[in-house]
């Protein structure tokens, strides 16, 4: 005859043991994580914003994993090539990535960590279908402003606020930044006739041109900012905290970089941005009429920034993948001749 006390603690072990047996599970390793803002409806079969032609490269036949705190599923394949759809705008972004660092399904204590997504550009400096590669990521949120007629005329509207110095710029690894650069050189980008068309509005050279891959600093506000004279201000505050020229205006690098800094590091994060506009109106329109455009007066080219995006970045996943053996330890100091 069975005692009751040994009933109830068999059954508490057996009740607890799926719990136990999830826990001895071990986590995914997680070598390459790739980071989209935005989704415009399913991951395939649609229109596709800045997930789904990495979804259709790397995640169609994965695993999908719910993740508290986080906005969308992550999808892992057997490569060990994770990703997720994080949402737009410094909170949602963050608070998603912050997420999955700390879900004990993944290890990505020795991931690479691709941001991916769509920005705007100085007309002076790119054009629409550029890819670029971060090397500093500046929050231009962080500092003190005010209306020009409140200040001095002419002079800048922006102060750096103390207190922040360590957040309000982050230089990304600029080996990896070489790397990135050199396993994408002379890859051949999307163009359309619309973003050709659209381009000749503007006089500067860049902009007229056709795609480029670029590298340079992505400015990271929460404001769509347009006008050349917060473009302006973005140069200056970029000239102020001594990082290289502007060159992408996002939503989301810098909070990114600051949860990494607080978890993994930064040593393996790369910020790689699409150009689907200017922040700025041509020089015959107002800068309002820049900002709410007239019906089919919008820039062309979005379909093909996105996937010229994942032209670019996937030629790094994949190296990364293909050389793990080598990868895991730290990105590799010479970056090696790619044929």
């Amino acid at each position: 005859m069975f005692k009751p006390a040994l009933i109830g603690n068999a059954f508490l072990i057996f009740s607890l043991f799926p719990m136990w047996l999830s826990a001895q599970e071990k986590p995914i390793e997680v070598k390459v994580f790739i980071a989209a803002m935005f989704e415009i409806g399913q991951n395939s079969g649609d229109k596709a914003g800045e997930f789904q032609h990495w979804y259709q490269r790397y995640f169609e036949h994965s695993q999908a994993f719910k993740v508290k705190g986080a906005l969308n599923p992550v999808y892992c394949n057997n490569d060990g090539v994770c990703g997720s759809v994080l949402g737009m705008g410094k909170v949602g972004s963050s608070a998603s990535l912050q997420a999955i660092l700390l879900n004990a399904n993944f290890d990505l204590s020795r991931s690479y960590f691709v941001i991916s997504g769509v920005g705007g550009t100085p007309p002076s400096k790119g054009t629409i279908g550029d890819v670029n590669w971060g090397t500093w990521v500046v929050d231009y949120d962080l500092g003190h402003r005010w209306k020009p007629e409140e200040g001095l005329k002419g002079k800048p509207t922006f102060m750096p606020r103390k207190g922040y110095e360590t957040i309000r710029r982050f230089q990304l690894n600029p080996n990896l930044v070489k790397w990135g650069m050199a396993l994408s050189k002379g890859q051949l980008l999307n163009d359309s006739t619309a973003a050709q068309t659209y381009r000749n509005r503007y006089p500067q050279t860049a902009a007229r041109r056709f795609p480029l891959v670029t590298s340079g600093t992505h400015m990271t506000g929460d404001t769509f900012f347009h006008g050349p004279g917060l473009s302006q201000e973005a140069q200056y505050i970029a000239d102020l905290y001594k990082v290289d020229d502007y060159m992408i205006t996002e939503m989301e690098a810098a909070a990114i970089a600051q949860v990494l800094k607080r978890t993994v590091g930064v040593e393996r994060m790369v910020s790689l941005r699409g150009a689907v506009n200017f922040d700025q109106g041509n020089p015959n329109e107002t800068t309002l009429e820049h900002l709410d455009p007239a019906p089919g007066q919008t820039a062309g080219g979005f379909a093909e920034t996105v996937e010229n995006i994942v032209i670019v970045g996937s030629s790094l996943v994949d190296y990364i993948i293909k050389h793990w053996d080598v990868w895991q330890h730290g990105v590799p100091e010479k970056v090696a001749p790619v044929l």
